[in-house]
């Protein structure tokens, strides 16, 4: 079955780059694929339902119209959402507070899927740096921000160069607590030029979607036979993932 959500693999260095790349699971029955994500920044917020498809039949992931979906926190707010269009629902009063644990409960074909995710403090970007490639080919960025010291704080940067997304890359800090970041963006599908405007979105996320993010890579990257779905925060047997993250935003352009 494929799932709809892709993932960016790349060499680690204490962090993940990845290439876009469809998953590939077994046949079975089509599961329900949740996309949910809540933050600091005004909403409103979007959730997607879909469903998964073999990956012998045509990459179309149809949207799953009719469902309930509410997202409440742990200081009493509830939000119903509004299907906009099929399988997709919109948040119209709940706002993303860091440190607050956020519930999604989806209530879809007779089933009901919920998940947790509580939002980390957040932690601004300050700065990215520019550097020359060094034979990676072009130019490359280095997102700079100050970890707090302390282990346990995981963090997620999307690269978009000329408004086009072309990355995502995966930290933690086992081996940087209290430092200032000095791990690249290393993408070796887009070569930064001259003129080039780069936009980085540091989100600071919670482990469990670390560990999602982190286990869509070694799926992506499975050469067995039938390769696992990676770890969902939805139980019930949802795929996909419930994400409560701060956002900082930086951007760049190429000398």
């Amino acid at each position: 079955m494929k799932n709809i959500l892709s993932i960016l693999a790349i060499a680690v260095v204490f962090a993940s780059c990845q290439e876009v790349i469809d998953i590939e699971l077994n046949d079975k029955d089509a599961a329900i694929v949740i996309e949910a994500n809540i933050s600091d920044q005004s909403g409103p917020y979007t959730v997607l339902i879909s469903k998964s498809v073999n990956f012998s039949d045509p990459n179309v992931f149809p949207g799953v119209s009719g469902a309930f979906v509410v997202i409440s926190d742990d200081a009493g707010n509830a939000d119903t959402l509004v299907e906009t269009s099929a399988g997709v629902y919109i948040a119209s009063t709940i706002q993303g507070v860091p440190g607050r644990t956020y519930t999604i409960r989806v209530v879809a074909d007779g089933k009901t899927y919920t998940a947790q995710s509580t939002m980390p403090n957040a932690i601004t970007l300050d700065s990215l740096v520019v550097e020359e490639s060094g034979g990676f080919g072009g130019a490359y960025i280095i997102p700079q921000w100050q970890d707090p010291i302390g282990t346990g704080n995981t963090y997620r940067c999307i690269e978009y160069v000329n408004s086009e997304r072309v990355g995502a890359f995966l930290y933690d800090d086992s081996f940087s607590d209290g430092l200032v970041n000095g791990q690249p963006l290393l993408n070796f599908t887009t070569e930064l030029e001259t003129g080039d405007t780069v936009l980085v979105q540091f989100q600071c996320i919670d482990a469990a979607n670390y560990l999602y993010f982190f286990s869509m890579e070694q799926t992506a990257t499975n050469n067995t036979a039938a390769p696992a779905n990676p770890e969902s925060n939805f139980d019930n047997g949802a795929l996909g993932y419930f994400n409560a993250h701060t956002v900082s935003v930086r951007t760049v352009v190429i000398p």
